[in-house]
């Protein structure tokens, strides 16, 4: 009997944005370069240096009204402070902001205490002091990939 070792195989998927995502894990994985990993589904983000695991923490993605989009990205901009604003927030000094799709980004989130649960307006919410580690740790470059998790890629298969 073969038990698989790894999640991340050679994908037969159907979504295009679902193969797109497992084909540029595996190249990540085969590389030693630092990239990070969202599961929207568990709530989880972690920070690989190839296929090490190096730091790996709860967040809060979008709510269903205004969701994360799942794909691959990469940092654009870092801002250490910033202002963020939509029709419904406004927000002062957002520690951290890794900007990676036009207004959609990772940083520190101090209004709430909801990780785990997807409460944000599409960006990645993470506690203070890990987006602070995630800032110091990644550049402008790093590569992020944004999934379903595991079982939503299982179902594609």
């Amino acid at each position: 009997m073969l038990i698989p070792l790894a999640v991340w195989t050679t994908p037969a998927l159907t979504n295009p944005v679902s193969e797109q995502i497992a084909t540029r894990v595996m190249e990540l994985q085969d590389s030693e370069e630092r990239w990070i990993e969202i599961d929207l589904t568990n709530q989880r983000l972690i920070a690989w240096e190839g296929r090490q695991p190096v730091y790996a923490i709860i967040v809060s993605t979008g709510k269903d009204s205004t969701p994360t989009h799942p794909g691959t990205f990469t940092i654009q901009s870092k801002r250490r402070k910033d202002r963020m604003r939509g029709a419904d927030y406004d927000l002062a000094n957002v520690p951290y902001s890794m900007y990676y799709h036009r207004g959609y980004a990772i940083h520190g989130a101090y209004w709430h205490r909801k990780f785990g649960t997807p409460v944000s307006h599409g960006c990645v919410n993470v506690a203070v002091d890990h987006a602070e580690w995630l800032f110091d740790w990644a550049s402008v470059g790093t590569p992020i990939v944004i999934h379903q998790g595991i079982e939503e890629l299982a179902k594609d298969q």
